[in-house]
């Protein structure tokens, strides 16, 4: 388990994960230690959230080497079919094919068996190692995640209202293969 003081070697496998994933422009930033600081004490606080720091022993002490971040799903404890989460999956580039992303997995396996949950649900980058991996240990493909900042996804539901709505002109409407055409709401005049 991972403790307030591991939060530079947690950032930085954190980092580490967002290169390798290709997704450092997604999510950007590197915020002030103390904001991580708070944002960290506030998930080792979850309850409903485990962070787990794989180590290994080093002549000074202990090097971090994984990290996992596990959760349990909340629709399903609503369903009352509890499944963990893998939300965050990192092994240090360093210290894979070692036994590390097994021992991560074992933490999630124990945490389902704490929480009486019969899947672990993971989220994996699309890079060709990591899928691999997720499959030799028994993962079928279940779903594709995607993000969206919120910035474009308020200009897109906005278009999509204005195009709902028959605000564009006709003209700018697309209307290429593969896409419908929604045809506009009734006006609150109609049927008057």
């Amino acid at each position: 388990m991972a403790r307030p003081v591991d939060l530079p070697v947690v950032l930085e496998l954190v980092r580490q994960h967002r290169v390798e994933s290709h997704i450092e422009e997604v999510l950007t930033g590197h915020p002030p230690v103390h904001a991580a600081g708070a944002g960290f004490r506030r998930l080792l606080d979850d309850p409903g959230h485990r962070v787990v720091l794989a180590v290994l022993p080093t002549d000074d002490g202990e090097i971090g080497v994984g990290l996992s971040v596990l959760g349990l799903d909340p629709l399903s404890l609503v369903l009352g079919t509890p499944q963990v989460t893998v939300d965050t999956f990192v092994v240090h580039r360093e210290h894979r094919r070692s036994g590390v992303g097994a021992a991560l997995l074992a933490a999630a396996l124990a945490y389902a068996a704490e929480n009486g949950a019969s899947y672990v649900v993971a989220a994996v980058t699309q890079e060709a190692d990591r899928q691999r991996f997720f499959a030799r240990m028994g993962f079928a493909p279940l779903t594709t995640r995607r993000i969206a900042s919120v910035h474009t996804l308020g200009r897109s539901l906005a278009a999509w209202q204005r195009r709902r709505l028959g605000i564009i002109p006709l003209s700018r409407r697309v209307t290429g293969v593969g896409r419908r055409r929604v045809p506009p709401l009734p006006s609150a005049t109609a049927g008057r």
